[in-house]
């Protein structure tokens, strides 16, 4: 991925998009989407920002329609869930060439999966204070309707100038809504998402507001062991191992492995459910409770593992 990037990198850099903004570097390409750091040259000082490129499958008429649509609803989707401080801020987006392009504003953060790497737990304090400061952005996100289907470390940044959690990457939302075919059955959604930090009715095309719930479950949990997901057994009911490996109490133990159920029905059903939980173990901030309708916010993409249909052969392991 190292050298795709690399390669990337030499061939757009410097190149000027709609005669605004121009290309730094790549930040990251997968097969949906390439993402880059651009300055924007019609602002005084020429700030940076990032701008993520959607590529269409194909170029056919229909195809290209479709695509456009959705793009559009994208759009439409960031531009509402920007108006929380730790969602990103939509700037901008245009097509240009039969491509789509998104512009969002440019922080430094880090990705929070640095501060969980492989072999290292972290301690139980640090796993709620991430729960309390994550929770509260996805209980916003799902009041809006929307499933984000792709959480996980890569796809948090960790803002610098205030500490905060930056949820991102919103390349795989999905509206929760019901199209009822002709023969009265409820259509599937495509299974996109990071093997690992997405549960088995995800895989299958058919998220829930829990499956959200599952993948900042499997971050706590890799978080306490220091395992990633992939290295992690499951029981003969196909439930999760993991309470052996960790030192933790058996509250939070609890509430993470309620988090990651395999049958979605009896997993918690809401955020809500989960904050209040967590709140009978320490008491919650009650500042995360508050959605920040500010539009000042400012976001730092981090696109190193871009979400991957399930036949991929390099799924995120993070």
């Amino acid at each position: 991925m190292q050298e795709i990037i690399k390669e990337r990198d030499l061939a757009a850099t410097g190149k000027i998009l709609v005669g605004r903004y121009q290309i730094v570097k790549v930040l990251g390409s997968g097969g949906f989407s390439e993402t880059y750091v651009a300055e924007d040259t019609q602002l005084p000082g020429a700030p940076l920002c990032v701008v993520k490129q959607l590529r269409p499958a194909s170029n056919k008429p229909k195809q290209l329609e479709i695509a456009r649509r959705l793009f559009k609803l994208e759009a439409q989707m960031l531009q509402l869930l920007g108006k929380n401080s730790q969602i990103p801020q939509l700037l901008a987006y245009f097509e240009q060439h039969e491509e789509f392009y998104l512009v969002q504003e440019l922080i430094v953060g880090h990705p929070l999966n640095r501060e969980l790497p492989t072999g290292r737990p972290i301690s139980e304090a640090k796993v709620i204070e991430i729960l309390q400061d994550l929770l509260p952005t996805l209980a916003f996100v799902h009041r809006h309707g929307v499933i984000h289907r792709d959480i996980k470390p890569s796809n948090i940044i960790r803002r610098y100038s205030d500490d905060k959690l930056v949820l991102i990457d919103f390349g795989a939302v999905k509206e929760v809504t019901t199209q009822v075919l002709q023969e009265g059955q409820t259509s599937y959604t495509i299974g996109i998402g990071t093997q690992g930090y997405a549960p088995n009715e995800q895989s299958n095309g058919r998220p829930q507001y829990c499956s959200d719930i599952y993948a900042v479950g499997m971050i706590g949990i890799k978080a306490l062991t220091g395992k990633s997901p992939h290295e992690l057994e499951f029981d003969a009911q196909g439930e999760l191992k993991w309470q052996h490996l960790a030192n933790t109490s058996s509250p939070i133990a609890a509430i993470l492995s309620k988090m990651v159920l395999y049958d979605f029905n009896a997993r918690y059903q809401s955020v809500t459910e989960v904050l209040l939980a967590l709140e009978q173990i320490v008491p919650i901030n009650e500042d995360l409770y508050l959605d920040n309708e500010s539009t000042e916010s400012l976001f730092a993409e981090d696109s190193d593992t871009p979400t991957i249909p399930w036949n991929s052969e390099s799924p995120d392991t993070n």
